[in-house]
């Protein structure tokens, strides 16, 4: 029988404890990226079957798909203070595959576009849900009778 591993946040919760906030920073990116990767996917049979004579077809696959592989793969990572980075990288690189196909120039553009307003987005929106907490956690001080809800009814 195998058992599974319980990741850090498992051990170490206990009841009571506030379920930690994700960051809409991080979903915000996390989205564009993984539309990023579907496009890139499709962009890269797009070039396959329009220069597969210039190019040869092992690198217009190895580089299409590795690109979308890499950017499902910078999702793991948005989280770290570098993450940002490589999410920022990759819209580069999204953009100067109009190289090849110029059509990505737009579509590029477009996703740089999303990302950058995703992230600026997904900062303001934690910062107002950071400041509804620290008020919130002030009025529950404040109030600790009111703090537990409203009382449940007792069954008979």
């Amino acid at each position: 029988m195998t058992v599974a591993r319980l990741t850090k946040a498992q051990r170490e919760w206990r009841p009571g404890m506030p379920k930690k906030r994700r960051s809409t920073k991080v979903m915000f990116a996390s989205t564009v990226l993984l539309l990023e990767a579907f496009v890139m996917f499709f962009a890269t049979l797009a070039v396959f079957g329009l220069r597969r004579g210039e190019f040869p077809p092992v690198l217009i696959l190895g580089v299409g798909i590795g690109l979308s592989v890499l950017m499902v793969a910078a999702c793991a990572v948005l989280n770290r203070p570098w993450g940002i980075g490589v999410g920022w990288v990759l819209q580069l690189v999204l953009i100067l595959m109009g190289i090849i196909e110029p059509t990505m120039y737009l579509v590029g553009a477009l996703f740089a576009l999303a990302w950058w307003y995703g992230i600026r987005t997904g900062i303001r929106l934690d910062r107002e849900a950071a400041q509804r907490a620290r008020e919130q956690a002030e009025w529950e001080a404040a109030h600790p009778d009111q703090a537990a809800g409203p009382a449940q009814p007792q069954s008979p």
